[in-house]
């Protein structure tokens, strides 16, 4: 199991947990139970059922130690044999023959709890594998999912996303497109945060949301289209960081982010035919135009479902705000992950460039994160927290440092070399 699967594992189980992290749930154990009752597509592991013990588990890991508490640990018997002896395939099949309609996560989940096996000595995969090659799997019908409306009277419960096509720039004679990202929230139609900008790559998204979680707090459920930006896994990693349920919309279902979509149509309707030549002769001036009339107009107009202005129905629950003040700390959440083994000479390379790193790392595989849109800092992680920065290689610094043996520079860009 790699370190991606790993983490890929932990957004899995963080997906089936959040709900009951963010109070979504009123009664946990009919959760739990609806939850248990399906079939999940689970990354490296595949189809699987979990029981409500297990599940629960994953909420107190969560609570504990973060994001990095739903990381399955790395086994500590790895590369040793695990087949199944003669005696643990009989108390294996007896407990089928016990219970032929129980799914395999629950059987196995039994033999454990019954101490009729041990972990160490059968993973699921292993008795899952062996039932399979039996024909003693058990299908169960999938269960139509209920559609349900997202109305929230909480301010930071749910927050929407999403994108619009703004006007064209006139930029030294030059039609430049724009986009107006938003976030809004749900219960109180407050922006929590939007800007016009000129590219619709992920860099857009990680700026307006990061900007909205520090000037309005953190929401407990943020719904967005099926895009690829916003399907992006750094996105899903920050949420996840952040203890907020990530949510996407069925495809063809616009219906489903009404909220969002008639904030984009009062912009139509009141704020772009109030634009003038000079608004639009630069993307500053576009969105200087565009807060002054955020904030003077949307924000303290009177809602007609609200009876009240939006600010004013965010302010009468800011004291229920989670707020976040480290933009810093918020910055590196959203950071690409990755895994680098370090050459012989302390380097790594990221986008065709060299990077130093401490020399105890040498030889070993580092985790890293960065801007995969800058490549601006390369950092170390270790157990999910930043150790270090990988300083650019400098070759004419580089040529001086001292070592055992002479550099090959002619090796470095090929991988290494056995003389470096």
């Amino acid at each position: 199991m790699t370190d991606n699967d790993r983490e890929q594992i932990a957004l899995f189980r963080f997906s089936l947990i959040s709900p009951i992290l963010n109070r979504q749930v009123k009664r946990q154990n009919e959760y739990l139970a609806k939850v248990a009752a399906k079939k999940h597509n689970v990354p490296y592991y595949g189809v699987r059922e979990y029981s409500p013990k297990t599940i629960s588990m994953w909420v107190r890991a969560y609570r504990k130690g973060g994001f990095e508490g739903l990381k399955p640990k790395p086994r500590n018997d790895r590369g040793k044999s695990r087949v199944l002896t003669p005696e643990l395939k009989e108390v294996i099949l007896e407990a089928r023959k016990e219970h032929p309609d129980r799914s395999v996560s629950l059987l196995y989940d039994q033999l454990i709890t019954e101490k009729k096996m041990l972990p160490s000595q059968a993973s699921y995969s292993t008795v899952y594998r062996f039932l399979k090659k039996k024909n003693l799997l058990v299908n169960s019908p999938r269960k139509e999912e209920n559609r349900r409306r997202f109305a929230y009277d909480q301010v930071n419960m749910l927050w929407q996303g999403d994108e619009m096509y703004g006007p064209y720039l006139n930029l030294n004679g030059k039609k430049v497109k724009t986009f107006l990202f938003a976030f809004i929230d749900d219960c109180s139609r407050v922006i929590t945060y939007a800007k016009f900008l000129t590219t619709e790559k992920f860099s857009a998204v990680q700026q307006v949301l990061s900007e909205a979680i520090l000037r309005r707090g953190i929401p407990k459920l943020l719904y967005v289209d099926n895009g690829k930006v916003y399907r992006s896994d750094n996105l899903h990693f920050a949420c996840a960081s952040l203890g907020i349920t990530l949510i996407h919309t069925k495809p063809y279902s616009p219906a489903d982010k009404g909220k969002i979509e008639r904030f984009y149509l009062t912009v139509r309707k009141r704020f772009l035919p109030l634009l003038t030549d000079e608004d639009l002769s630069s993307l500053d001036k576009l969105n200087k135009s565009f807060f002054k009339w955020l904030e003077k107009d949307y924000h303290r107009k009177v809602h007609s479902s609200l009876k009240m202005t939006p600010l004013d129905k965010y302010m009468s629950q800011i004291s229920q705000v989670k707020t976040y003040d480290d933009p810093e700390k918020l910055k590196l959440l959203f950071l690409k992950r990755a895994q680098r083994k370090v050459r012989h000479d302390g380097t790594i390379s990221v986008n065709s460039k060299l990077y130093q790193v401490p020399p105890v790392y040498i030889g070993k595989k580092v985790k890293i994160r960065f801007d995969q849109e800058t490549y601006d800092n390369i950092y170390l992680y270790e157990n999910g927290k930043c150790i270090t920065k990988a300083e650019p290689v400098i070759m004419a610094d580089n040529a001086h440092a001292k070592r055992g043996n002479p550099i090959s520079f002619a090796k470095m860009t090929e991988g290494g070399s056995k003389n470096v």
